[in-house]
């Protein structure tokens, strides 16, 4: 095999590509030289193939093998430096599309929000050469490589760029150098709380943007197209508010060390619903209000029934209490639900008063019922006829004879006494009798305006509240 290429190299030679035969006394150039001149064909017919292509497609953008380095010419330039440094104030439009409510903390006084961030603005050092006048996109990796506005969120206390799958940052560039850099973002804000009405409270919190290093002297911000520039999701909820308002303001903000900046405030406005609150405070409240009134109807004389009633209504309404405010922030004003608690605490407290006033009194006046039955004669077979008033009818002398048993209310009983009583002082000439003259009390009649009292504040209570707060 190597022979016969060798053969066919000297032919070459002797007769020349025309076929011609070649002058005597012409010097033998070396193998290699020949080897060397007829591997530059290819490489010739590939340069003339290559031309025809770029004639048939010249928009550079649509080359393949282009660095986007070399097109952009991004290492001509320092894009450590913003466009048109040292002139005037390189404009920035924004627009966010709002994905996501995720969170409002009352407790942090925060909340999370996730948004699509979109910035344009014009670099003339990366304008290039388009015929189709077509754009081109990028990935994160060359938005590391020029200059981008340096956003970020005031009062924020977490915030990141989401990477799932990859970067989700895109760059795209126009032919005239207009960028747009769009990007991922979720951020947990402060938002500063009013919860004096809670839970029929309506809270507005605000996002807020701003350039960290530019000036308002280097870097204008400003709404692309005003409210327009926010969009919101139509499907965004929250279990615990409804979203009444979105709106976009900008607004310069002052740093004394390093000046004025744009700022730029998604705001929006939000209604607690209150029907959970209902269910979970305000009616097992209210019922437990309402359970403490059934003493009033229950004999006075029943201790073991009224008694833990009262204690268990009080240590409920504790529990109510003391569940809500674990899931509030310690605040030093009263709120609205507090206000509605602790009136309802207070109601159930005095009706273990009630009951501990009705037993006192109850304990007083058998004490002194007990003092006249030691003071009085026996009139239980009529011995003592004389000392009876004649005033006195058949039916009080049967109940006279009836004396220790119980009587419906115990008021005949204990009027008859205090009757005896006197008619004893007037025939023993016993000074003192007006002594005995107020002793009969009815213990039942504070029941009786309980009934009344407690129910009726209770509901007048209930309209002077929800109409100053509902």
């Amino acid at each position: 095999m190597h022979t016969d290429v060798v053969l066919l190299n000297l032919l070459l030679w002797t007769f020349g590509e025309s076929g011609q035969p070649r002058p005597r006394g012409q010097a033998l150039e070396p193998y290699r030289h020949i080897r060397s001149t007829k591997t530059l064909v290819p490489l010739g017919s590939s340069h003339r193939i290559g031309s025809a292509i770029s004639k048939r497609s010249p928009d550079m953008t649509k080359k393949w093998g282009t660095k986007t380095e070399q097109l952009l010419r991004v290492d001509d330039h320092d894009f450590t430096m913003r466009p048109g440094f040292g002139g005037p104030a390189v404009p920035v439009g924004v627009d966010v599309q709002v994905e996501s409510l995720d969170a409002i903390s009352e407790v942090d006084m925060d909340f999370t929000m996730t948004l699509y961030l979109r910035h344009y603005w014009k670099d003339e050092r990366l304008s290039f050469r388009s015929n189709t006048n077509q754009s081109m996109t990028f990935d994160s990796r060359l938005a590391k490589k020029i200059w981008v506005p340096d956003m970020f969120f005031v009062h924020s206390k977490r915030s990141f760029t989401h990477d799932t799958t990859t970067d989700n940052v895109m760059l795209r560039v126009y032919p005239d150098g207009k960028v747009l850099y769009s990007l991922r973002v979720t951020v947990t804000a402060m938002c500063s709380m009013d919860l004096s009405r809670f839970p029929l409270d309506t809270q507005t919190c605000s996002l807020e943007i701003e350039s960290y290093a530019y000036t308002d002297d280097d870097l204008m911000l400003y709404w692309k197209e005003g409210n327009r520039s926010l969009n919101t999701d139509e499907r965004i909820s929250l279990s615990q508010f409804l979203i009444q308002e979105f709106h976009t303001t900008t607004k310069l903000a002052f740093y004394s060390s390093t000046g004025w900046y744009n700022r730029l405030y998604i705001t929006f406005t939000l209604r607690r619903h209150i029907f959970f609150f209902l269910l979970q405070t305000y009616f097992p409240a209210t019922l437990m209000v309402m359970l403490s009134w059934v003493s009033f109807w229950i004999d006075r004389r029943a201790v073991p029934a009224r008694v833990p009633l009262g204690i268990t209504t009080v240590l409920t309404m504790s529990t109510i209490i003391t569940g809500v405010n674990a899931s509030m922030p310690r605040v030093s004003y009263i709120k609205a639900v507090d206000i509605y608690l602790w009136v309802s605490f207070v109601f159930v407290f005095l009706s273990v008063i009630e009951y501990a006033a009705v037993n006192y009194l109850s304990t007083l006046q058998e004490r002194k019922e007990r003092k006249l039955r030691e003071r009085l004669p026996c009139t239980c077979g009529l011995a003592h006829p004389g000392m009876m008033s004649a005033s006195y009818s058949e039916m009080d002398a049967n109940t006279t004879g009836n004396y220790g048993m119980p009587e419906e209310n115990g008021v005949k009983r204990e009027r008859m006494l205090v009757q005896l009583a006197m008619e004893s002082d007037q025939v023993t000439g016993h000074v003192g009798s007006s002594a005995y003259s107020n002793v009969w009390i009815d213990t039942h009649v504070i029941d009786k305006y309980s009934r009344v009292i407690f129910p009726g504040s209770y509901t007048l209570f209930n309209i002077i509240y929800w109409s100053i707060y509902s």
